[in-house]
């Protein structure tokens, strides 16, 4: 990168898992789409490579994000480039907010090296920072991100160890969904450790738990494929019921489910770790009035379209 050169912009998108969390990491699939809100990277020429962090984040933040990006820019050769972040996401939501950093940084590190930031060159070194912010990631938060497409992730084992697969789930219909924040979020490892010792204690009991969940998103996909939103709906809300007998929900996610089913979704669930408080997903076949009315009511909530058909020019 030149000093002749124009500035570098990027971007990573958020997501939501309509299906699947959770049973993901034990090998079954999950169904995840992106957001049209994320993080936006900007890179400008410097005489190094260097990461300027968000003044939002903390300290323990700002430490994780120069890590993660040193341990990415090496791979790339450290090209000399100055990168910002402006990040629309809440951090630890639900809504991958890391994955879609690692995304935003790792395409901009790549134009930056002269590279072509593919999906998956993009994925390849996502994934590196990934690995700094979560310890072992399913996979499925940067693949959607570099994706930014409606995708079946199962992670599969291979000659190479277990890899991540991931295929396009197309919809006739647009898939729109209003994204509510409710509660104070529980740290993923402690919500992921807690299910983690009830899965070893019983496994039989959770294995057939995590098999429903697979077979749920199997047929959430094909509802999907066949425009079937209704079908989607109900099977968001078997999730729930799942995710719940699973000891992942709380009072402050169930009072929000049950907010939105009642203002007409189609289907409500959860997105994410869960436990204590994080973003709750409601399927609408028009989220705009929704929105108008949890956001006058003081929830903090947005839509976004995750696939199907769109306005031309419209991202939302």
């Amino acid at each position: 990168m030149t000093a002749s050169t124009n500035p570098l912009v990027a971007f990573g998108a958020g997501k939501v898992i309509l299906l699947g969390e959770h049973s993901v990491v034990y090998g079954y699939p999950a169904l995840a789409g992106p957001l049209s809100f994320g993080v936006t990277a900007r890179g400008v020429p410097a005489r190094s490579c260097q990461l300027d962090v968000p003044v939002t984040a903390d300290a323990a933040q700002k430490r994780l994000m120069r890590k993660a990006f040193a341990r990415a820019a090496r791979l790339v050769g450290e090209p000399k480039v100055k990168v910002t972040l402006e990040p629309q996401l809440p951090l630890s939501a639900g809504l991958g907010s890391s994955a879609a950093l690692a995304v935003a940084l790792s395409r901009v590190l790549l134009q930056a090296s002269g590279q072509v930031p593919t999906p998956k060159a993009t994925a390849i070194l996502a994934w590196e920072m990934e690995q700094e912010f979560h310890g072992t990631p399913s996979g499925v938060d940067h693949t959607t991100s570099a994706e930014e497409k409606l995708i079946l992730y199962r992670r599969v084992q291979s000659p190479a160890g277990v890899v991540g697969r991931a295929r396009e789930v197309k919809s006739p219909r647009a898939l729109s969904v209003v994204v509510a924040l409710a509660g104070a979020r529980s740290p993923t490892k402690v919500t992921v450790g807690a299910l983690r010792e009830r899965q070893a204690r019983w496994p039989e009991r959770y294995r057939r738990l995590f098999a429903q969940v697979g077979k749920l998103v199997t047929e959430a996909s094909k509802a999907v494929e066949a425009g079937d939103l209704e079908g989607l709906g109900d099977a968001m809300n078997v999730n729930q019921g799942l995710l719940g007998a699973l000891g992942l929900s709380s009072p402050a996610l169930e009072d929000m489910v049950y907010r939105l089913r009642g203002m007409g979704a189609l289907g409500a669930k959860f997105t994410g770790a869960g436990g204590d408080g994080g973003a709750v997903i409601g399927l609408f076949l028009e989220p705009g009035p929704v929105v108008a009315k949890l956001t006058r009511d003081g929830v903090r909530c947005f839509a976004s379209q995750l696939a199907g058909p769109r306005p031309h020019g419209d991202r939302s």
